[in-house]
């Protein structure tokens, strides 16, 4: 096919993988909506079974009976498997399954969205701002995916398909140029080892920081069950606070070695190579480290402090708005030598 062909495929492909990723994104959404209202109705379920045994005279094998119909016998397989509950918990992991299919279907018409845009550039297709978005966002929904099969993450899928879909639609309806030639300073194989680790750590960044978010709510709301309160089944489908923690830490812990090296290594080679100088205390260079030191701020405050659940979780919230703040303000809003990649 000729790269014309190639592009007109991947303007098609882009814009149809962001419309399958909003199906995701609201399968996930009835996901949650779903499971906001399953905890009221079980509630009124079991006020009603209450008031039936309180208000009759019914016998000790009676109520034991009826304890173990409505979840709260012994022998029950709990409130999630029984009643209105149960019902809104098969449809709690329908809704998750087909959320998670559709981001699959999205994920391979985005994969051959930006393979085509490279056949079409005759490149890697990271040369703009548009690569960069439509490249990054793959990258986020490759560490999801991975990442949902190692440790369970289906429950990301919500925050993920937003982030996604928000980058795609803004990508396409603002940030769109024709695919052509890289400008001189571009023309490095350090381009590809630069910028494939820095999106690659980015995506890894996004995960952890949606991890961080959900962590948040979710011990949250456990403390308010220990204050006798109630949690919705989405949230209680989460794992643990403190699993989460784990995981935000782990998926962390894979980024910020990728990102120093992407950044601080293979980056002042490149500019090396274009510019003649390592650094220059660019602003994208800048924003770079400040990057890179939040996210060291929050390992080494792990590692050596013992910081855990809310305080680690911020600063990983920080670190993840700092990483957006680098992709997109400095490009939009900032001039520098990095501007050549601009909308």
């Amino acid at each position: 096919m000729s790269p014309e062909t190639y592009a007109q495929v991947s303007n098609l492909l882009i814009p149809t993988a962001t419309v399958i990723y909003v199906l995701a994104l609201i399968s996930h959404a009835m996901e949650w909506a779903l499971g906001r209202t399953a905890v009221a109705k079980a509630a009124v379920e079991q006020e009603a079974d209450a008031e039936v045994l309180v208000g009759s005279a019914a016998s000790p094998a009676e109520v034991g009976a009826a304890s173990v119909s409505t979840g709260s016998g012994s022998g029950a397989a709990g409130p999630s498997t029984s009643g209105a509950e149960g019902v809104a918990s098969e449809r709690l992991d329908a809704a998750s399954r087909i959320g998670l299919l559709l981001t699959w279907l999205a994920f391979v018409l985005h994969l051959g969205g930006v393979v085509t845009r490279g056949l079409a550039a005759g490149r890697v297709p990271w040369g703009n701002m548009y690569e960069f978005s439509i490249t990054a966002s793959l990258a986020v929904a490759i560490v999801y995916l991975i990442f949902v099969q190692k440790y369970k993450l289906q429950w990301l899928g919500l925050g993920v398909t937003f982030v996604i879909s928000a980058v795609l639609g803004l990508a396409s309806l603002a940030l769109y140029t024709p695919a052509g030639p890289l400008v001189p300073a571009l023309h490095s194989y350090w381009l590809v080892i630069h910028v494939s680790a820095a999106a690659i750590s980015g995506g890894a960044f996004t995960v952890g920081g949606l991890v961080s978010v959900l962590y948040l709510v979710k011990a949250r709301a456990e403390r308010k069950v220990l204050e006798g309160g109630s949690m919705s089944a989405s949230l209680r489908r989460l794992p643990t606070a403190e699993a989460m923690d784990g995981t935000a830490y782990k998926v962390l812990a894979f980024a910020f070695p990728l990102w120093t090296f992407g950044v601080l290594v293979a980056g002042p080679i490149w500019a090396e190579h274009a510019w003649g100088r390592y650094w220059g205390w660019d602003p994208k260079e800048v924003w770079s480290l400040v990057t890179w030191v939040v996210y060291a701020a929050y390992l080494h405050a792990r590692a050596t402090a013992g910081w855990r659940g809310r305080r680690a979780a911020t600063i990983a919230i920080v670190g993840w708005f700092v990483f957006i703040f680098n992709f997109v303000g400095v490009n939009l809003l900032v001039s520098g030598l990095h501007s050549y990649a601009g909308v």
